[in-house]
């Protein structure tokens, strides 16, 4: 006879084959094949509130497999937050089931993952906050898992490595991987691809490792007591599965992986596996076995928030950091250093002052460096703070290695766990080692903190594999990313100022290596607020201008200076954010730009294109559209033109 185990994986395989069916497209084969782990998580270990998806110090679960999302799907119906009709909706449009999880979309999902690797990484951020949080509020506050599923593509993903070998240095036993190891993948076999020894691998890279018939139920559940009682060492438990696994006839086919079941093998199926032949069916005894365990749930939530409550009355300091775990980013007040007008900083160097600064009054500001800690500046906070993991995990500093995707990934996940504001800092040439967990930080809704250094051709005698040229317009073309490139230290605070109180975009800072003078805000009181609304007017003339000049970052001194050799009415604008000033009303936009003023140039150290969008085809852009070359910085500028002589040599020939 079945047992209710038996019979509740059965039910999940049955959502699969069904919802994949009717959508005509999505992957049953490994979702089939990593339900018997799932399931048993999910009914028998996963602590949250049945009734509130969002609870604080719930188990966090990572669908790192994220073509596997019927299996999570079903298991979310099962848990009451997502309806029938939602499971029925897979992949249509508007519906609470896309393809991939979305995060922001279905309750119960955690992350929006889908590009493999990404929510293996992501799942070391979760553990990363987690172990961060609970070691400076308490045990009581702080005591949930983390929990991953990945599969043979996950683990292909260098990405993977680079975070898994992270979590090992770091300590971080509460952080559980299950493998799906069914050694197919959509082209076929995984041995055509792969020879890897998972275990050698990930012992080497200090974990615990267990391995396991990925559907002998009780070798689940003792895998899963094990690594909860491992402290010191993540787990990666390798379940040992086969691809669609309980199929009547496709056992093991690849052909599962990316297509749906038929409906002859889905109804012999169903009849191997002692199910309904009824679409969607899930039986009440199911149900109610599965849900039995609810209350306890809610009493273990409700008892939370009581002792909770009673620390926060009773400890003024764990009421204070509380205070900065839950505060809302845009009810921050940050007090930013002053700078002397007139003196040359390089902007990474105000961005490291603004980082010393502030770092105390934000206690729960945590990341680090692509290990370029004294080119980015974040020297001064990893000697104070310690470096998370190996100074335990109270320290603030995340010391990433020379891992620019994994470090970005990771911090995806630590604002998706809540309660801490990240950061991490690279070169702006090595963006494009981040660029697609960027993109997901904007997918998500993440307000993540990307702080790139050396940002063009000024970085001089390194080359052209250091300089980036196409880069800051890259990542403008990613929707949701707001882009801040300052002119000078004090706008680099107020993009810092944007940056950290965001509620929901990611930002980027792109900041120079070369000194640039300290504007006055005395003689340009603009510079206060203006880059708040992206573009702005830092040096306006008397009346209607003659001429209108833009210019960011590093240029926009020399569009000052270049202004001075005009003789004419010059305006000159400031755009820290294009992203920002194109999200302005209408009025404004022409209010700084007016339409009937078409003699318009352009300066920026980098690709011109972006920049015809606001001097029109036939405007004046100083900028960069071939590589570098080695040389000091200053030799570059006059070699490829960014002097004052030759912008105005320019606009004088165009007008």
């Amino acid at each position: 006879m079945q047992n209710m185990t038996d019979k509740t994986v059965a039910v999940v395989k049955g959502l699969i084959m069904d919802g994949v069916a009717k959508a005509n497209s999505g992957h049953p084969g490994g979702a089939m094949s990593s339900a018997d782990f799932a399931t048993i998580l999910f009914s028998e270990f996963l602590e949250f509130n049945p009734d509130d998806p969002a609870w604080f110090n719930r188990d966090r679960f990572i669908l790192s497999a994220g073509h596997e999302s019927m299996l999570l799907y079903s298991l979310l119906h099962l848990n009451g937050f997502i309806s029938m009709d939602d499971i029925k909706n897979f992949r249509q449009l508007g519906s609470l089931t896309p393809g991939h999880p979305e995060v922001h979309l279905t309750p119960g999902v955690e992350a929006t993952t889908g590009p493999l690797g990404q929510g293996f990484a992501m799942s070391v951020g979760f553990a990363a906050a987690e172990a961060h949080l609970r070691a400076r509020l308490g045990q009581d506050a702080m005591s949930h898992y983390t929990y991953a599923l990945a599969s043979d593509g996950d683990l292909q993903e260098p990405i993977a490595m680079g975070a898994a070998s992270l979590a090992g240095l770091w300590n971080l036993g509460k952080l559980v991987v299950f493998y799906d190891s069914n050694k197919i993948q959509l082209a076929g076999p995984t041995c055509k691809a792969d020879c890897t020894d998972h275990r050698k691998v990930f012992e080497g890279l200090c974990w615990q490792v267990i391995e396991v018939d990925g559907h002998d139920h009780e070798a689940i559940r003792t895998a899963i007591r094990s690594a909860r009682e491992e402290t010191d060492k993540p787990t990666l438990i390798i379940g040992h599965t086969v691809m669609a696994k309980g199929c009547a006839t496709m056992e093991g086919s690849h052909k599962t992986h990316g297509e749906p079941l038929k409906a002859d093998e889905i109804a012999a199926t169903k009849k191997k596996l002692g199910l309904s032949d009824e679409a969607f069916h899930v039986p009440a005894d199911v149900l109610d076995a599965y849900r039995a365990r609810f209350d306890g749930l809610r009493a273990k939530a409700a008892d939370w928030q009581t002792r909770l409550d009673a620390k926060l009355a009773r400890d003024a300091d764990f009421a204070a950091l509380w205070t900065h775990v839950v505060r809302p980013r845009p009810e921050l007040s940050i007090k930013w250093p002053s700078f002397t007008p007139g003196e040359s900083v390089a902007t990474r160097q105000a961005w490291g002052k603004c980082l010393d600064a502030v770092s105390d009054s934000l206690p729960t500001l945590v990341g680090g460096s692509a290990d370029l800690d004294p080119s980015n500046q974040t020297m001064t906070f990893r000697t104070t703070y310690g470096d998370f993991g190996v100074d335990g995990h109270k320290a603030r500093n995340l010391a990433f290695g020379v891992r620019e995707f994994p470090m970005a990934a990771i911090m995806n996940g630590m604002q998706l766990h809540g309660g801490l504001l990240p950061f991490g800092a690279t070169f702006l040439t090595f963006s494009d080692y981040c660029r697609n967990a960027i993109r997901m930080s904007a997918l998500q809704d993440l307000p993540v903190l990307y702080v790139f250094t050396h940002d063009s051709f000024w970085v001089g005698e390194d080359g052209p594999t250091h300089q980036p040229i196409e880069h800051v317009s890259s990542l403008r073309l990613i929707p949701d990313l707001i882009d801040l490139r300052p002119a000078d230290a004090n706008e680099t605070a107020v993009c810092l100022d944007i940056a950290l109180t965001q509620p929901r975009h990611p930002s980027c800072i792109f900041l120079t290596r070369q000194g640039l003078p300290v504007l006055d805000p005395a003689e340009y009181p603009a510079i206060i607020d203006g880059p708040r609304k992206g573009g702005y007017v830092l040096k306006d003339c008397e009346g209607t201008p003659d001429l209108i000049i833009i210019a960011s970052g590093s240029e926009v001194s020399l569009a000052l200076a270049t202004a001075k050799l005009l003789d004419r009415k010059v305006r000159v604008v400031s755009m820290p954010s294009a992203k920002l000033f194109d999200d302005q009303p209408e009025s404004y936009k022409t209010e700084v730009l007016p339409p009937e003023v078409t003699a318009r140039a352009a300066a920026e150290a980098g690709r011109t294109g972006l920049w015809h969008k606001y001097v029109g085809l036939g405007g004046v852009v100083l900028g960069l559209d071939h590589f570098g070359a080695s040389a000091p910085g200053k030799t570059l500028s006059d070699n490829y033109g960014f002097t004052p002589e030759n912008f105005a040599r320019m606009i004088r020939e165009k007008y």
